[in-house]
């Protein structure tokens, strides 16, 4: 019978195993992609709402910067649809490499999650927080009749005429009825909320005086504002709005801390190479004091930011908080 010499075949196996485990790692490896040479084809932008809006205007004017930059094109697509849902759930199933990533909006990334029970992403964990492109602020506009100037008079009025004020919104669970929320409870004012289908339709609804108050974005209420169809009141901003400098925030009218933005963000898929977004952050800082991009984003009513990664993974956890807050004051429940 040969000799069978055991350790030297346990020797060999356990090394032939040993390759098989290192072999999938020496793949990914070399998967990689490498930051130095990124970007070696065109980058894809998803946007998860429809042409024309905020957003939209905003992956514009840095998607043209970026590609002048990197000297690659740079796709802006949209995908409408289920409130940004569409979009997210497609880039958060892309390839972490860069090649596709959200121009998301503070709906999308931090209110969605506390509004939707079976929402298809989950924000923090499935996408690598790259750079905040744009922070505005929601404008608190009443009808002409009304007759108050200010947050203040409007406060005085509303509790001198229980349950005569309405409010209109996009919506139920949008950014613009959960602030309202927040400032009805921050002051004790009454008004009844009359959601519509979309924001232009409350704006309507509003200048027609079906409503008498609403909260919303500056690319939607400030050319009425500047026409003289509707009175502002005040900014839900920390800061005033350098277009509109008499109004004054709601901080300043009494509520102490009221600090609410609306935001757009650009995301990548989870696992995305560090280096590559910080390339990406580094490239989204330089164009964001362009111009180019300064001009169209601040014809908006917001304004470009610089935000390190890492920072705006803080902001994007602090968001996330206030607007469940939010959301539960609102009585909203997960659908």
């Amino acid at each position: 019978m040969p000799h069978h010499n055991f350790s030297h075949s346990r020797r060999r196996l356990m090394q032939g195993a040993a390759s098989l485990i290192a072999l999938p790692a020496a793949v990914i490896a070399r998967a990689q992609p490498d930051a130095s040479a990124w970007p070696r084809q065109p980058v894809r932008i998803v946007v998860g709402y429809p042409p024309g809006q905020t957003v939209d205007v905003t992956a514009r004017a840095y998607g043209a910067a970026l590609q002048q930059a990197w000297g690659q094109p740079v796709v802006v697509e949209n995908m409408p649809g289920a409130n940004g849902i569409i979009g997210a759930r497609i880039v958060k199933s892309a390839n972490p490499d860069g090649y596709t990533l959200l121009f998301g909006t503070s709906g999308q990334l931090a209110i969605n999650p506390a509004i939707y029970a079976a929402l298809p992403y989950a924000p923090l964990r499935d996408f690598a927080p790259v750079a905040l492109g744009a922070t505005g602020r929601l404008y608190l506009v009443a009808n002409k009749s009304l007759p108050v100037s200010t947050l203040r008079e409007l406060v005085a009025y509303a509790k001198a005429h229980p349950g005569k004020l309405t409010y209109g919104s996009g919506g139920v669970g949008i950014t613009a009825h959960l602030a309202m929320e927040l400032l009805k409870s921050a002051t004790g004012m009454d008004a009844l909320h009359v959601p519509y289908k979309g924001s232009p339709a409350a704006l309507t609804g509003l200048i027609a005086g079906d409503v008498q108050l609403m909260f919303d974005a500056g690319s939607l209420v400030l050319p009425q504002i500047r026409s003289g169809k509707i009175k502002p009141l005040a900014v839900s901003s920390a800061e005033r709005f350098s277009g509109l400098p008499a109004v004054a925030t709601v901080a300043e009218q009494g509520v102490t801390a009221f600090d609410i933005s609306t935001w757009s963000a650009l995301v990548a898929p989870a696992g995305t190479p560090a280096a590559i977004v910080e390339k990406i952050n580094a490239a989204m800082q330089a164009a964001s004091r362009l111009p180019a991009v300064a001009t169209p984003v601040r014809a908006g009513g917001s304004e470009p930011q610089q935000y390190s990664a890492a920072r705006f993974g803080d902001f994007l956890r602090r968001e996330t908080v206030l607007w469940a807050d939010a959301a539960h004051r609102a009585g909203v429940k997960p659908e």
